[in-house]
């Protein structure tokens, strides 16, 4: 079995690859539902762009269940912080999350114009508010959350829901938004064809330019109006859940530290710019296209939490309270129990995944969709 430190360094990595495979699977389904009004001119278009994900957006939001329950195990402190502090944001993501399985499944059972219309318009909107909202999340982890615990390490939440939309949280948020939507843009490039096509890679190129334009100028807002966290005191890397026993100051080095301290963690917002290129000059090559926006996702997830190590919800009301990865962690033996489940249940998930998409592959049209008007949504 793997030493303590050894385990809390692993779980980073494994809750960071959670949160990449549910932005990489179901991004894609979010960004397509937003896109519905937009590729999707008539009845049967708008149908086509619903059943290309069809067969996997329930499963794809199972890595969001994951990752939650992961987070929850392996830092407890953590989780409790974060659902006390973003409480109303994410019961909105939830109440708009309930929107999606009823839309798919009523939407097309009444065959009245408006009826359709709406549902096609509460799935877009079902999709634009969790984009948003996990973008904003991000944005105020990355300039400090308002909490702070007392010497019996119970949490206290000073902000409101309105305070996380401050200027760093909004521009997070869309580009949160236009990532996704790019993604979901280029899935489509994919799994459509003809007119639908067309306009899903023109939808890809705005989307992927406004990505890039929002991700770059994040980051210089970073640099030049965000003060960072830095970790000033001894850390115990061996040690359990003790978030009150270090020192954390904020300094303009801050969130750029890692990157001189880590060279090789540059390739992350590298890799991020690269993706969107790609997605933007792809065109009709969409398996191409969607390589882009992937990579897109995965380097822009990776650039903040690269930054961020170790920390994982800085405190802005009470530095010594911000949550590491090293200090707000469960216990070795949970750890250790958690690493076995992952390394046999883990490795099935995928091979599944990718059989359900091997098995469900191919282009969607308005023609299929008009001769199995009762088998599809």
């Amino acid at each position: 079995m793997f030493d303590y430190e050894t385990l809390k360094l692993i779980w980073w990595v494994l809750v960071g690859v959670l949160l990449i495979g549910f932005a990489l699977t179901d991004g894609f389904d979010l960004g397509a539902a937003i896109l519905i009004p937009v590729v999707g001119k008539t009845d049967n278009e708008r149908r086509a762009v619903i059943n290309t994900i069809a067969p996997h957006w329930d499963g794809n939001q199972v890595w969001l269940i994951t990752a939650a329950g992961a987070l929850f195990a392996a830092w407890p402190v953590v989780y409790a912080a974060s659902f006390s502090g973003f409480y109303w944001a994410m019961l909105l993501v939830l109440f708009s999350l309930f929107v999606r399985p009823v839309g798919f499944d009523y939407r097309s059972k009444v065959e009245n114009q408006r009826w359709r219309s709406s549902w096609d318009w509460g799935l877009c909107i079902g999709g634009i508010i969790p984009s948003v909202i996990f973008g904003v999340a991000f944005g105020n982890l990355l300039q400090g959350v308002p909490f702070h615990m007392d010497d019996s390490m119970r949490i206290f939440y000073t902000g409101s829901f309105w305070g996380l939309l401050n200027p760093l949280g909004l521009l997070a948020g869309i580009v949160s938004l236009s990532m996704l939507v790019m993604h979901g843009a280029t899935w489509l490039t994919m799994r459509t064809s003809g007119a639908m096509q067309d306009r899903s890679v023109k939808a890809a190129r705005y989307t992927a330019l406004a990505y890039l334009v929002t991700f770059i100028g994040a980051g210089v807002y970073l640099w030049l109006g965000i003060k960072g966290y830095t970790v000033t005191s001894e850390i115990n890397f061996n040690g359990a859940i003790d978030p009150l026993s270090k020192t954390v100051e904020r300094t303009n080095a801050g969130w750029l530290a890692n990157y001189s301290l880590y060279p090789i963690t540059i390739a992350a917002p590298v890799i991020a710019i690269a993706g969107g290129l790609l997605a933007l000059v792809s065109g009709r090559k969409g398996g191409l296209a969607f390589l882009g926006s992937s990579l897109a996702i995965t380097g822009t997830l990776c650039t903040a939490g690269f930054a961020m190590f170790p920390f994982l919800m800085p405190s802005s009301t009470d530095f010594s309270s911000s949550l590491l990865m090293w200090d707000a962690v469960s216990s070795h033996k949970t750890l250790g129990i958690m690493m076995i489940a992952a390394g046999i249940f883990v490795p099935i998930i995928l091979l599944y995944t990718l059989w359900s998409y091997y098995k469900m592959w191919g282009k969607v049209t308005p023609e299929h969709i008009e001769e199995n008007q009762h088998s599809l949504y």
